[in-house]
């Protein structure tokens, strides 16, 4: 068939296909998601106060002088704010390791036992660890660090449930034709929860920074609760065909618009090469989780999930240090610091919807992608020298959050989608979950890596440094997708040849 009438919009008629069943899930797992992003945030935008309290008040300048001197220091954890923050930094990092294997090991969970349980008891769980973490120690003024280390463990283990089912929920109800654009928007869930959790923290900050873990948690254990009696994982559950499933009958276009996006015109040679399915599995089977190994063996996975780790690194980075990056490099308020990061997530909102919209009517991600990290690197390299001015680091600021965080959405959501739902493991829907944890866990890997790093560099080198090795992380993203992206231009230019000749 002409390539002119197989390539159409893959929005075309997206908003006819959705009932209110789409729209409740869309909005349960995006707040779901939210909030367990939420309560990381929160961690990062108390870490001044945190410091402060696990310092002696004689070698902290931001923190009251009180007397008597033995009695109000009696039980603090470090003897100054330099070890206090590379203590910060290596919960970061404790707590993306075990995020990283706790994500590897609930993609295979989650595509086994009903994601609706899962899910919820993550959230829950989650919330107590949060609430006894930051809120029961401080009450009880017990300071311990291997309590402070083994509870975020858990905490990262059980955070980990969140991202593989709520990808693997809205790949069920969402098919690949559009799903760059609606992957796009629902992506934002993070950012809307790092917006989220610095507005709550810095709402009760004044009040102490164990008000901020208290509320956040809260708030969180009451959105585990919803999403338990009100979450519907398949359409199948209410009648419906999956995402997938809708175009099955509707004509080779539509067929064509449910391809995987980061194949080329070489489908065939790697179908064969790959194909994990049963070869006797009818059509109305019930669908069988894949492996590991297999999973790790579908086409562009290895390749993504070793880019992602590199720009997950620079994208946390920013997460779990840009309000102490501002406080303590302008010396801005922390509560300031708090409301100014939240404009990284806004770019990030912005660039994940757009760059998620123009992958879809390209029909391809890996182009797009490139762009924009070559882009990032522009930006990183500008707001490495931002002056002090609120209003020209917030720009500066909401640019590299576009060209940042919203490749890294892309990454996270649709293309993870893409990968989980090729053709090849069309008789294993069950992959979507385990795909989904291997690539977001190995980018925590890497993340988690980072977060030590970055604290290492800015303590010896200074944050200069810190911004070059987020420009080396961000070059290195872009060199592990390359035969991805060679290959994708490749295939576009063909079909644009293709339909000059024909049209």
């Amino acid at each position: 068939m002409p390539g002119s009438l197989r390539r159409q919009p893959a929005t075309r008629g997206l908003a006819s296909q959705f009932t209110h069943h789409h729209v409740v899930v869309f909005l349960l797992t995006f707040f779901s998601y939210s909030l367990l992003h939420a309560s990381r945030k929160t961690f990062s935008n108390v870490k001044v106060s945190i410091s402060s309290q696990w310092t002696p008040s004689c070698l902290n300048d931001t923190a009251l002088q009180l007397q008597p001197y033995d009695l109000w220091n009696s039980s603090h954890l470090f003897p100054d704010t330099g070890e206090a923050t590379l203590f910060l930094g290596t919960l970061d990092t404790i707590f993306l390791f075990s995020y990283a294997v706790g994500l590897f090991v609930s993609g295979i969970v989650g595509d086994r036992l009903n994601m609706r349980w899962v899910l919820s008891f993550g959230m829950c769980s989650s919330a107590l660890v949060v609430f006894v973490f930051g809120t029961v120690s401080e009450w009880l003024h017990f300071y311990n660090k291997w309590f402070y280390c083994c509870l975020w463990i858990v905490n990262g283990l059980l955070q980990s449930t969140g991202w593989p089912c709520v990808v693997a929920v809205m790949g069920n109800w969402f098919g690949k034709a559009g799903r760059g654009f609606v992957f796009g928007l629902w992506s934002a869930c993070a950012s809307v929860g790092n917006i989220l959790g610095a507005f709550l923290a810095s709402s009760v900050l004044q009040y102490g920074y164990e008000y901020a873990f208290l509320v956040t948690a809260s708030v969180q254990f009451a959105g585990g609760v919803i999403v338990f009696f009100g979450l519907v994982t398949s359409p199948k559950e209410v009648g419906l065909p999956e995402g997938d499933e809708e175009g099955d009958g509707g004509g080779a276009a539509e067929e064509d618009a449910n391809e995987p996006l980061m194949a080329g015109s070489d489908n065939d040679e790697d179908d064969q090469n790959y194909t994990i399915q049963a070869a006797g599995l009818s059509r109305g089977a019930q669908p069988r989780a894949i492996g590991f190994v297999q999973a790790c063996c579908l086409p562009g996975v290895i390749l993504y999930s070793i880019a992602y780790a590199c720009l997950k690194l620079v994208n946390y980075s920013f997460f779990f240090w840009l309000p102490f990056y501002l406080s303590s490099n302008f010396g801005w308020k922390e509560a300031e610091a708090d409301q100014l990061s939240i404009w990284y997530d806004v770019g990030g909102i912005i660039g994940g919807t757009i760059l998620g919209l123009i992958s879809d009517v390209l029909q391809k991600r890996a182009p797009v992608l490139a762009i924009s990290l070559i882009l990032a690197i522009g930006s990183l390299f500008g707001y490495s020298r931002s002056p002090n001015s609120k209003v020209i680091n917030a720009v500066i600021m909401a640019v590299t959050g576009f060209f940042i965080g919203g490749p890294s959405n892309m990454i996270s959501s649709a293309i993870s989608a893409d990968l989980g739902r090729q053709e090849m493991v069309k008789g294993s829907s069950e992959a979507l979950a385990t795909v989904t944890g291997i690539v977001d866990g190995t980018g925590s890997i890497g993340a988690a890596v980072g977060q030590y790093l970055v604290s290492l560099i800015q303590e010896n080198l200074g944050w200069m440094w810190v911004f070059y090795f987020f420009i080396l992380m961000t070059s290195l993203t872009l060199l592990f997708i390359a035969p991805l992206i060679v290959r994708e231009i490749s295939a576009l230019l063909r079909e644009t040849s293709t339909r000059r000749l024909t049209g």
